[in-house]
């Protein structure tokens, strides 16, 4: 995430992104001009906190600015997703697994697994109530149905759907809907909750020496400090290991396209 400047030409207001190289300043009335996110391409059509570089014309709602930079999210169990302020991919876009739109803007991306989504599809609400339905409507990451090759449409838009994005839906009366039909208005919301990576229990390093079983972390006030940046120090390498992960893949592929012209990629 962000965190606060206090150099010399910065506001008590002002903070630093780690997606971008200057300060941002704290809008005030962000409504008063259209502006748009550069995280959830999505404009500033509320009075909620936004923050800019009007240098570089960068801008970023309060929320997308507090996005994790690691996320376990139960659509992808496997892996932990990582914030990317642009996708790897050489077209510097990617197609949302969420709703099947195209993302220019941030991203939760697992590099091993070609799996990314928007912010604003990644804290959509497990169930929300809508207008169109008496019932609650509960979030699927895909078919609802045993046959996961029948057809299903919209309930609001009538349109077929596609059978890998998610859905909405209520199963007891067999509605379903596009996560756009439900949610006009997207908006970067609440994630779940943030998991680093737990140490592994088996390795060599040392046990800690301290036998005191509670320590007093008051005893020693730089200990916070050195264990906040060590745990950014440990995001900012984890994040790098999965970009130059993701950035070899794309290499490898782009020699197999010159190999076998046919291949073609889902995300261009």
């Amino acid at each position: 995430m962000g965190r606060q400047n206090r150099g010399t030409n910065a506001g008590p207001q002002d903070k630093q992104h780690f997606s971008h190289s200057h300060i941002l300043k704290l809008i005030v009335n962000p409504t008063e001009t259209v502006l748009t996110c550069n995280a959830c391409e999505q404009p500033n059509n509320t009075n909620k906190p936004f923050y800019g570089c009007n240098t570089c014309q960068y801008f970023l709602h309060e929320n997308c600015f507090n996005a994790p930079r690691f996320l376990n999210h139960s659509s992808h169990p496997a892996h932990p997703l990582t914030l990317l302020p642009s996708a790897t991919y050489s077209s510097c876009s990617f197609t949302c697994k969420a709703c099947d739109s195209a993302g220019n803007g941030f991203c939760f991306s697992c590099a091993c697994c070609e799996f990314d989504i928007h912010l604003q599809c990644a804290s959509c609400p497990s169930l929300i109530l809508v207008d169109k339905h008496p019932h609650q409507l509960e979030l699927n990451f895909g078919s609802p149905y045993e046959d996961k090759d029948s057809e299903y449409v919209c309930d609001i838009c009538t349109e077929i759907m596609n059978k890998e994005n998610w859905l909405y839906y209520c199963g007891g009366c067999d509605f379903a809907s596009h996560l756009q039909c439900v949610i006009t208005s997207p908006e970067v919301g609440v994630f779940a909750k943030q998991q680093r990576p737990v140490p592994n229990p088996n390795s060599n390093s040392n046990p800690n020496p301290n036998p005191n079983p509670n320590p007093n972390p008051n005893r020693n006030p730089n200990a916070r400090v050195e264990m906040i940046n060590s745990a950014n120090e440990a995001d900012e390498q984890i994040m790098a290991a999965q970009l130059r992960a993701q950035i070899a893949a794309r290499g490898r592929e782009a020699c197999l396209d010159l190999m076998t012209p046919r291949r073609r990629y889902g995300y261009y």
